[in-house]
């Protein structure tokens, strides 16, 4: 299956996805403060705030800490806000100290996909070399069984779109399988689709980059290779692919840059 790592606070994909799970979290919250009844108890709503935060921030963040402390009343790291307040019912002030905790957590990712925006709206004028593989990526890990057939192969390449697909094994990836592979080792060798196995096509070992490489370094390994596709990984996890359509596509947004 295919497989996803959370690869920091800097991809404005991630960004978005946590803006958007915070600001969900925060409507959820409403209802504690306005003392209308929720659907949701304060408990449960809790453990998944405190899941989320450490999902984005870590579990020994300061982020996490914080909220830990405003549950009880405690924050220390708020303590200003809450004497502002004038609140001086502990458990109502508890409540405002979550929401500072987690309006910061927004405040936060919202100022950190802005930078990143910036930044990414900036590589217009720069070269291969300037950009990264993570700028032009797929960020989608299409994965096909080892023992399916070439047919269902094919099929999946035309349902998703892609050009590749990652084989796996049912616990990792151990190969790819492009349409190029499925006319060459296939279809002009007459190979019957129907009881051919993707395993008897695919290409191996996988070969990857890192996301944090430069394009230029992209366009080198694929030339050394012979390849079409590369796997792009995040601390050696596959989180994506880059192919030379995409390489093509940053050729064309570099020259259209040039030429304004």
């Amino acid at each position: 299956m295919p497989k996803r790592v959370r690869t920091g606070l800097v991809r404005t994909d991630i960004l978005k996805r946590y803006i958007e799970r915070f600001r969900k979290q925060l409507g959820l919250f409403q209802p504690f403060l306005s003392r209308k009844r929720s659907t949701t108890p304060i408990e449960a709503f809790d453990d998944a705030a405190e899941e989320l935060i450490s999902q984005v921030y870590g579990q020994a963040s300061d982020e996490l800490e914080a909220y830990i402390y405003a549950k009880t009343g405690e924050a220390p790291l708020v303590p200003e806000e809450a004497q502002e307040s004038g609140m001086q019912d502990i458990e109502r002030e508890s409540l405002h100290q979550r929401r500072q905790v987690l309006e910061r957590c927004l405040s936060d990712l919202e100022m950190r996909y802005r930078i990143q925006v910036s930044r990414q709206a900036a590589l217009g004028g720069k070269s291969l070399t300037r950009h990264t593989v993570e700028d032009y990526m797929s960020h989608d890990v299409r994965s096909v069984h080892r023992g399916a057939t070439i047919k269902e192969a094919g099929r999946l390449l035309q349902k998703y779109k892609v050009g590749s697909l990652i084989v796996d094994d049912g616990s990792r990836y151990i190969g790819i399988v492009t349409d190029s592979d499925l006319s060459r080792k296939a279809v002009a060798k007459g190979l019957d689709p129907n009881q051919t196995t993707v395993m008897m096509c695919m290409s191996k070992p996988v070969v990857t980059i890192e996301e944090t490489e430069s394009l230029a370094e992209a366009v080198a390994i694929m030339k050394k290779e012979g390849i079409r596709h590369l796997a792009v990984t995040a601390d050696r996890t596959i989180i994506g692919v880059l192919s030379l359509a995409d390489l093509l596509r940053a050729y064309g947004d570099l020259a259209e840059s040039k030429g304004r």
